[in-house]
């Protein structure tokens, strides 16, 4: 039972002496174009515009929105807005007001992944997080974030997905087998949790600026997924890989970011077990389609049980521009599970159409195909759905450009001007427009916003005493806590009783 898990941890050698990483505390940015900067202009617009005679599922919808306290704070209705209707009559006819803001503020909270990665190939540290624990949220200018990051994940770069991993051109670098794949952090603020109604421990994986750097490596071929006994539940085998592959060779990779999750997510638990918690995880492009599979993952061994009565903390996934990430038995596994999945995605970006372009949830007979013809072939996308289309704004470009239509910034603008379908786009929170171009080229030239304007002050070169320009040597950081295999058992006894339950 134990081989199921992948958690063979036990054989690996200690964690002596691990090898860390540096990180650079100087300021990351001059621009004054922040979230918190109101745009010098006011778009006017209607909050509605001729809409088609109503459906049967539409009057559902608006019946399921009626039901809901518009005027109810977050921490009274943090459940309703963490999917546990399936956000029924929070999308559709009308956007709620408070989950726009959680979609944007989770958002953020990935975006914060791509802000702070260094992708300077000319950089020794090329491939790592920019910036310590300590001073993460600080430095990206999101100092009231209310979380406390707990530990960052690595993941092995010796998998088939070359063209996802950033990898140095020098010849000493921080590891030559390692990339920073995110981090998990946790409330700690009183505010905050006090707003939110619940301690949330928040998982965000880094994930593609561009389609185009890693989709072509999807070689669309399943795999099982083997947390489970059932080998019927298979997932895409290029996710599988970057989540539980490791080296043994690399500090940072002598866990898979699998048990690097799995372990955490586990401590936290234990430490904050006599409050009202949820887990959230978030992420963009492949870092979406790593955070449904953890997501997944929590849930199938049965982390989210918790107390003598077996109550379940709430799993939730916000996924930006997500691929599909498993079969049909996948699917219908997480909704199983109580795993809520809610995808934002623009109409026009190639990723979420992929893999399962021949078969997948929206064919009559996919049931079928994948049951009795075992068709290797067969995605299905999890969760509800936000479709946007960038066309409706009217601050972009009306091109259908791939790169820019897959960009995190950009969904977090249509998010923002989202009311509901065929009701005019018009930004409810004012989010600067700026944000946009921060990498890439996407926004109308009239705005006067320069494109990919987001950079590091002088690239993180400072200025010594002696008048010379240097790359800082950055501050060292444990690859592991000394506790990590502790917690790891725990997770693994853990779902091994369970299984026994299941099997009396």
């Amino acid at each position: 039972m134990a081989s199921l898990l992948l958690l063979n941890h036990l054989q690996s050698p200690p964690l002596s002496t691990p090898h860390t990483t540096t990180f650079n505390n100087t300021p990351t940015t001059t621009l004054s174009f922040s979230s918190k900067t109101k745009p010098p202009f006011i778009l006017k617009c209607s909050s509605t515009s001729n809409l088609s005679p109503k459906m049967d599922q539409e009057d559902v919808e608006e019946k399921e929105q009626e039901t809901f306290d518009f005027d109810a704070p977050l921490r009274q209705v943090w459940r309703e807005i963490q999917g546990m209707k399936d956000w029924k009559g929070l999308i559709e006819p009308t956007m709620n007001p408070l989950l726009r803001r959680e979609i944007i503020r989770y958002g953020e909270l990935a975006q914060a992944c791509y802000d702070s990665f260094d992708f300077d190939p000319h950089s020794k540290y090329c491939g790592t997080c920019k910036y310590h624990p300590s001073h993460f949220f600080h430095q990206l200018n999101i100092p009231h974030s209310g979380y406390t990051i707990t530990r960052y994940i690595y993941a092995t770069s010796n998998i088939n997905l070359p063209n996802f991993f950033q990898k140095s051109n020098l010849a000493s670098v921080w590891s030559p087998h390692a990339n920073w794949m995110g981090y998990v952090a946790v409330n700690t603020d009183k505010e905050h949790i006090k707003h939110l109604g619940r301690r949330d421990i928040l998982i965000a994986w880094r994930g593609t600026v561009t389609y185009v750097e890693w989709i072509h490596d999807l070689k669309d071929i399943l795999r099982p997924a083997l947390f489970s006994r059932d080998q019927t539940i298979k997932v895409e085998s290029g996710f599988h890989d970057l989540y539980t592959k490791k080296e043994h060779s690399c500090t940072y990779c002598s866990f898979s970011a699998r048990e690097q999750v799995l372990s955490e997510v586990k401590r936290l638990l234990n430490y904050y077990k006599d409050e009202e918690i949820s887990i959230t995880v978030t992420g963009h492009s492949l870092g979406a389609a790593l955070a449904v599979l953890s997501a997944y993952d929590i849930a199938e061994v049965r982390l989210n049980v918790v107390g003598d009565g077996g109550d379940r903390v709430p799993v939730t996934v916000f996924s930006f521009a997500g691929p599909r990430v498993g079969n049909l038995k996948f699917k219908e596994r997480c909704e199983e599970l109580g795993v809520k999945v809610l995808r934002v995605v623009n109409v026009h970006d190639v990723v979420p159409t992929v893999p399962g372009i021949i078969t997948n949830e929206k064919f009559r007979f996919q049931k079928y195909i994948e049951d009795a013809l075992s068709f290797p072939w067969s995605y299905a996308h999890v969760g509800t759905e936000i479709a946007l289309d960038h066309t409706e704004s009217p601050f972009v470009k009306g091109n259908v450009d791939l790169v820019s239509a897959h960009n995190l910034e950009v969904h977090l603008h249509l998010v923002d001007g989202y009311h509901g379908k065929e009701k005019r786009f018009c930004l409810a929170s004012k989010r600067d427009i700026a944000l946009v171009n921060k990498s890439c080229d996407f926004l109308r030239s009239e705005y006067g916003v320069p494109p990919n304007w987001r950079q590091d002050e002088n690239k993180g070169m400072v200025r010594g005493r002696d008048g010379r320009w240097v790359l800082p040597e950055r501050p060292r950081l444990e690859a592991h806590p000394p506790d990590m295999a502790h917690h790891l058992q725990q997770v693994l006894d853990n779902h091994l009783a369970g299984q026994q339950l299941e099997t009396t």
